[in-house]
């Protein structure tokens, strides 16, 4: 495997580390323990330092200690020193040679002969050195080391890190304001009226609703990283609320009194995004009848979200990196330069790693957007909150249409172990669907079965048979739906006939229904019914749009134009 693709994997994994529940000591030591899988290394280590300069955290391979100031160190005290005052990486081919480690030679006899070379990267958040990141590693004259790649994956990953430690620690000293709050005298209610994240990490967030390990833990991240100004990159699948999340991110964050603005970068082409997110001038183009500003200016001191940003063009994201960067942006057709100050989101459900590794995304921008990455749970790994999405779904359908239904007992056991390959999107269509149709003011396990053609075959599919989800088109494939539109007997669609539905299979064993469509037919039919327009088609699969849409993109069906 190439060295670029190993280092991309090793910080995808060693990301993952970092955004897993455990305490700082355990996380930086399994970051330390990953490192040997992707670069040659003897030893290595983590040092971190208190406000004092201090031993606070000292993480090696297999190895953690916390607050042993007085103990050797792991690393001599000249090079932290080095590495820490000047804020630059330190490479020393053979540490024999070096004054640095002269008084550690003394007092040790693990070395010997044998060339020794130390790469030493200092911590950073923002413009802060936290502390250090070192390997060092035996050399015998016939390996040939890229020590220029290593340091500077190093040096990425040593910014990974920082980062981590400083949400730590802002997480503790709020924890910490908290209980101190609780206990001291009552304030009055016009002070402390500076913006504190502590404050708002309980509040309830529109549309978000659960009591899952798996969903707290996200709303826990997403609480400390809303005092911050880094870029966040939600990662999940479709439906699993990431639109919620990033709204979350944007309530919880000094910015929330200014805008928050929202762009599906999937739905447009590269001249239509461009204009979107950067504005244009009068006349740049034709239908440019006058000027207007884009979402970047739109959206100056408050928040972006780009959601779906893996499916923008490599071209357009060479555009879109130096307005990251750079913070400056001109509008099309336009000359005037113009500075924004926008706190961004980006949310895809795309393998940004395999893209990269493809050269359908570029790595630098890879490297910009994923500061802190934030995994969304499916909606299969949090089932405890199934119940209450459902009653929450039902209340709106009853508000919305003047009902008063309510689910049975045995119905919230049964969808509870329902797979759902869309997710909490996939759970309230499917919430709207039955209150549609409950013939009843009390909903049972029944109103769930094929009636009238509406058959949720998706309920039969327990989630431990299931492994792949996020994706409905494909699992609409693989019950392999009869054609849209056909007349069929009673026999291939159940209790009715009529039109069926993309989600019934047809009676196999009954020689009078036709023969099952590829899922490439199936939306090509689909479409031609609809007239091209993607939200009829939609609606004649049962799916949504944005299913629709890429159903058309992966199968390279090219929409006409009338």
């Amino acid at each position: 495997m190439p060295q670029s693709d190993i280092a991309l994997r090793g910080l995808y994994e060693i990301s993952k580390v970092l955004t897993a529940p455990s305490e700082l000591e355990i996380t930086l030591a399994n970051v330390v323990n990953v490192l040997p899988s992707f670069l040659q290394m003897r030893h290595g280590a983590i040092v971190v330092l208190d406000a004092e300069g201090e031993l606070e955290i000292a993480a090696t391979a297999g190895n953690t200690h916390v607050r042993q100031s007085g103990t050797r160190r792991v690393i001599p005290q000249a090079v932290t020193d080095q590495i820490v005052a000047t804020g630059t990486p330190l490479f020393i081919p053979d540490v024999r040679k070096s004054q640095l480690f002269q008084a550690d030679l003394q007092t040790s006899s693990s070395i010997g002969t044998i060339p020794i070379a130390f790469i030493g990267i200092p911590l950073k958040a923002d413009h802060d050195i936290l502390g250090t990141l070192s390997i060092d590693r035996a050399g015998d004259g016939a390996t040939d080391f890229r020590d220029d790649e290593d340091i500077y994956f190093l040096t990425m990953v040593a910014n990974l890190v920082g980062r981590t430690i400083r949400l730590h620690r802002a997480l503790s000293t709020d924890r910490q304001r908290c209980g101190h709050e609780q206990s001291g005298p009552e304030k009055s209610p016009n002070e402390g009226r500076t913006y504190d994240p502590a404050r708002h990490a309980d509040a309830k967030i529109d549309g978000i609703i659960g009591e899952s390990p798996a969903l707290k833990q996200v709303l826990e991240t997403v609480s400390v990283v809303a005092g911050t100004n880094s870029t966040v990159l939600l990662r999940g699948e479709s439906g699993t609320g990431k639109e919620f999340f990033a709204q979350a991110i944007h309530k919880l964050s000094r910015r929330r009194k200014k805008s928050f603005v929202k762009l599906n970068c999937a739905a447009l082409s590269e001249s239509v995004l461009e204009s979107e997110l950067f504005g244009h001038e009068q006349g740049a183009f034709t239908g440019a009848i006058s000027q207007r500003a884009g979402r970047f200016e739109l959206a100056n001191e408050g928040t972006l979200l780009l959601d779906e940003i893996g499916e923008i063009s490599p071209a357009f994201q060479a555009k879109l990196l130096r307005v990251l960067q750079e913070g400056e942006l001109e509008r099309v057709g336009g000359t005037k330069t113009l500075q924004v100050d926008v706190r961004l989101i980006c949310a895809t459900n795309k393998d940004l790693e395999t893209a990269v590794i493809k050269g359908e995304f570029r790595a630098d921008l890879y490297y910009r957007i994923n500061v802190v990455p934030i995994i969304l749970p499916p909606l299969r790994e949090r089932t405890g909150d199934i119940p209450r999405l459902a009653n929450a779904f039902l209340n709106r359908f009853n508000k919305e249409n003047d009902r008063a239904l309510a689910f049975a007992a045995p119905a919230l056991d049964l969808i509870s172990q329902c797979y759902f390959p869309g997710n909490v999107r996939e759970l309230e269509n499917c919430v709207k669907r039955t209150a549609t149709l409950a013939r009843s003011r009390t909903i049972t396990p029944s109103d769930f079965a094929c009636k009238k053609g509406q058959c949720l075959s998706w309920l039969l599919w327990k989630r431990a048979d299931r492994s792949n989800g996020g994706n409905a088109i494909d699992d609409l494939a693989r019950v392999n739906a009869a054609p849209v539109g056909l007349r069929l007997p009673a026999s291939c669609i159940g209790a009715s006939a009529g039109k069926i539905s993309p989600f019934t299979a047809g009676d196999p064993n009954d020689p009078t229904c036709p023969p099952r469509l590829a899922e490439r037919d199936r939306v090509i039919d689909a479409m031609d019914k609809a007239g091209w327009v993607q939200a009829r088609a939609a609606r004649i699969l049962g799916l949504t749009p944005r299913q629709v849409g890429y159903a058309l993109r992966r199968h390279g069906i090219v929409v006409k134009k009338f």
